[in-house]
């Protein structure tokens, strides 16, 4: 008979001889469940495909064909990178708010955080979800300005960084909105300050003829910042300025400091 010591400390026997084997999901594992889940709600949501689809599309589309506002030509490079924008904040920031208001609200994120994934692995879920919708939105966005005959100048390794860099400004922004107030107040205040930043920020339409006070004032904004970091590579063949840049990164600070400091699980 074969003494099981004798051999020192190890596991009597082979990994995987007994089912079920029960351990815990590796990190990996963890991350790509919790951005898949993300993904479907975000898929399955109406109103929040309405945001993310429907009214860039409809803006792209409308402000090319039509000459009721009067903008820069050729029309639809003027247009799209604000479009491109304005996907990134419907999703990053207006989907993201309610959806975690309302995963607080019936218990969802309590649950979750009961079963292991911490805060790290929710964010890092959402902000896959929200990168992958991002790609998704500006393949149909791009193709269909491109039909339009848009023509985008510039350096296009600036085009993922800006992506990256809007995406996690508005997404902490999200996550602070959404994870700090009731999931009504959330509803009614995240379409508003969705809408406010896009008028402000003169996202789909460029506050060209704005008085100058209001131009600093919505370049600051993120919607704004961004927008114009897009204009300036995609319309104009140039660098984003050091000021947009800096814009970003202070929201981004912002967002993610008031998450870290403030989000609740309930």
């Amino acid at each position: 008979m074969t003494d099981s010591t004798a051999t020192g400390p190890g596991p009597v026997f082979a990994p995987g001889t007994f089912r079920p084997d029960p351990r815990p999901s590796g990190r990996w594992h963890m991350l790509r469940a919790a951005a898949g889940l993300e993904l479907k709600m975000l898929i399955r949501n109406g109103e929040q495909l309405l945001l993310a689809v429907v009214i860039p599309l409809g803006a792209l589309v409308g402000l090319t064909t039509t000459t009721v506002i009067n903008l820069t030509a050729p029309r639809v490079n003027t247009v799209t990178p604000g479009v491109l924008a304005l996907a990134i904040m419907s999703t990053a920031f207006t989907s993201q708010a309610i959806t975690t208001a309302f995963d607080r609200r019936y218990g969802v994120l309590k649950r979750l955080a009961a079963a292991g994934m911490g805060k790290t692995l929710l964010v890092a879920g959402k902000c896959g979800a929200a990168l992958v919708v991002i790609v998704a939105q500006w393949a149909l966005l791009g193709a269909v300005a491109f039909g339009l005959g848009w023509h985008p100048r510039g350096n296009a390794a600036w085009v993922p960084v800006l992506v990256v860099l809007g995406a996690a400004a508005f997404i902490g922004l999200a996550l602070l909105l959404g994870g700090t107030l009731r999931a009504e107040a959330v509803l009614a205040l995240a379409n508003v300050v969705w809408l406010a930043l896009v008028v402000v920020g003169g996202v789909v339409i460029p506050l060209t003829k704005a008085p100058d006070w209001l131009r600093i004032v919505g370049e600051l904004t993120p919607a704004g910042a961004l927008s114009t970091a897009l204009r300036a590579v995609l319309q104009y063949g140039t660098a984003p300025t050091a000021a947009s840049l800096a814009a970003l990164l202070v929201w981004i600070a912002v967002g993610w400091g008031g998450t870290v400091r403030w989000f609740r699980w309930q």
